[in-house]
């Protein structure tokens, strides 16, 4: 099956870079990155998606509050309500948004995921690329 426009395109398909999917497109899909963060709350997490989004490291950010994190802390089993924030991002920006959030971010040591893009809506691939541009210097 050929891709159309609007269609989902896999990094590497057959389909990747055919004109009707688009090579921008394609492309994409492959620069295109998730990345995880957990925050102590939807306050903090708001916080930190408006700045990162402002300063063009991250084209949008999800805020899915009331999340529970059961993890290892120092010796003992912690249990905390957090907000996962689900950051859509490229590969260009990646580097500098590793540095930013800790930057940004109330805990020690703060979960930060990096998770490659297999596939996605062509349209919405163009945007994310298209919304990642050179951040401001906040320093």
């Amino acid at each position: 099956m050929r891709a159309r426009s609007g269609d989902v395109v896999a990094a590497g398909s057959p389909d990747e870079g055919r004109a009707t999917a688009g090579p921008a497109a394609a492309a994409a899909a492959g620069a295109a990155r998730l990345v995880l963060v957990t925050v102590p709350g939807e306050a903090v997490a708001e916080g930190l998606v408006r700045a990162l989004v402002d300063e063009g490291l991250a084209a949008c950010g999800t805020i899915v509050p009331g999340v529970l994190s059961i993890y290892r802390w120092r010796g003992a089993v912690e249990r905390e309500r957090e907000a996962l924030v689900i950051l859509k991002t490229t590969v260009a920006a990646v580097a500098r948004l590793l540095e930013r959030v800790p930057e940004l971010h109330p805990y020690e040591v703060p979960e930060v995921l990096v998770l490659g893009i297999e596939a996605g809506h062509a349209p919405y691939l163009e945007w994310l690329a298209g919304s990642i541009g050179s951040f401001r210097d906040t320093d």
